[in-house]
């Protein structure tokens, strides 16, 4: 019997297993580049499944699986990192680390992937091609850029890839996917304003870096009302500012972050304009600056074919009824982007939101949780992907 006629009975023996491990690594989170625990446990497990192991960037992992067949290579990837924040969900598994939590859904990802990778193997000699299973480190902070700078997109060439994110905002099993943008690019900044300081008296003597980041802050705003596109989404945003120790002196610098937000390919313009905003408040009001700029994430832009292979492979599975096609473009950031512009890619939401189960927190919230039923549906839309994707994509 093929794959597709045993997926499902696969995948029911399996989901104990499943769970067991999305919980252990759960109790278990480890930040981005300290996922050494995590790395171990998925090297070992692909390991025993026949499949070619490799590291990357100490704590990445790549696992090769050789179809039977020569064909393209296709990348599946999932994130493993957590976020520094403590966990307020009450669940039996329950971070055991202060200040480290999976609050995102990566454990989920890194449990599925897993599971389909071995569901995969076991039926490698269907398999038209090659499969990149990818366990990345330090996705919150655009970890995808290091491991593309080691190879990881090389050896063998990738030539597409997909990806899954558990989506809160998402019914429960609904799979949202859409062809062109879908998340934001993001760029934090780091804003020093220097000016000089004085008594709280006698302001005229001094520049005050707190009034210029306040006159910064406001101009900023036309940025992305009077001068962008409101069709091509801005947001610029201040997250930090730090100024002075004391009521009565003013301060000799003011430290602002944030950052600058993108639904569109112009986000250089913006970032240019950004500056010669800062320069100009600057000068008015005698002050000097310095300000860095860091990529987040680039766009992320789903490809048309790759994205109607998901779509098809979902209403395979589960029905037209599961799919959701609109209102999912956020200005949330996802590094997958850096893969999906070098290969033709699908990155796609599969929702956990249940009122009832509690499961609908926002990403990054201390009380996310995940609901566990959906982590089956995860591991099918992995193998569906993939073997739709040997079919219509032969060299």
């Amino acid at each position: 019997m093929s794959i597709k006629d045993t997926l499902k009975i696969e995948i029911e023996q399996l989901t104990d297993e499943l769970i067991r491990l999305r919980r252990d690594f759960h109790q278990h989170p480890e930040l981005g580049f300290e996922e050494y625990r995590t790395a171990g446990i998925v090297s070992d497990y692909l390991r025993e499944q026949g499949i070619e192991v490799e590291r990357v960037a100490e704590t990445g992992v790549i696992g090769i699986l050789r179809g039977k067949k020569d064909g393209p290579v296709l990348m599946l990837r999932a994130d493993m990192d957590a976020l520094p924040m403590d966990e307020k969900a009450k669940v039996s598994f329950k971070s055991v680390y202060k200040g480290k939590m999976h609050a995102c859904g990566h454990d989920g990802h890194t449990a599925m992937l897993m599971v389909a990778a071995k569901i995969l193997a076991k039926y490698r000699e269907e398999i038209k091609g090659t499969i990149k299973f990818i366990f990345q480190p330090n996705e919150e902070d655009a970890g995808a850029a290091i491991i593309i700078e080691e190879g990881v997109m090389e050896n063998p060439k990738v030539d597409a890839a997909l990806g899954i994110h558990l989506w809160s905002p998402l019914s429960s099993g609904k799979v949202g996917i859409t062809a062109g943008s879908l998340m934001a690019s993001s760029y934090y900044f780091w804003l020093t304003i220097k000016g000089r300081g004085g008594h709280g008296g006698a302001p005229h003597l001094a520049v005050d870096p707190i009034f210029c980041g306040k006159e910064i802050m406001n101009a900023l705003q036309s940025l992305q009302t009077r001068e962008q596109d409101v069709l091509k989404p801005t947001l610029i945003n201040f997250g930090q500012f730090h100024a002075g120790t004391n009521p009565i002196i003013i301060s000799q610098q003011a430290e602002l972050a944030g950052s600058v937000r993108c639904l569109h390919n112009e986000d250089a313009r913006i970032r240019q304009r950004f500056e010669e905003i800062v320069a100009h408040v600057c000068r008015m009001y005698g002050a000097d600056y310095e300000l860095t700029f860091k990529c987040g994430n680039e766009l992320l832009t789903n490809d048309l074919e790759m994205t109607n292979l998901i779509k098809q492979s979902a209403t395979e599975a589960f029905g037209e009824e599961s799919l959701q096609e609109t209102d999912l473009t956020v200005m949330l950031g996802e590094d997958f982007a850096s893969f999906a512009n070098m290969v033709p890619s699908a990155f796609y939401f599969l929702g956990i939101g249940n009122k009832e189960k509690k499961t609908d927190m926002p990403h990054h919230h201390p009380e996310f949780k995940l609901d566990e039923e959906v982590l089956a549906l995860g591991v099918e839309m992995h193998i569906r992907g993939a073997m739709a994707y040997f079919e219509k994509f032969q060299r």
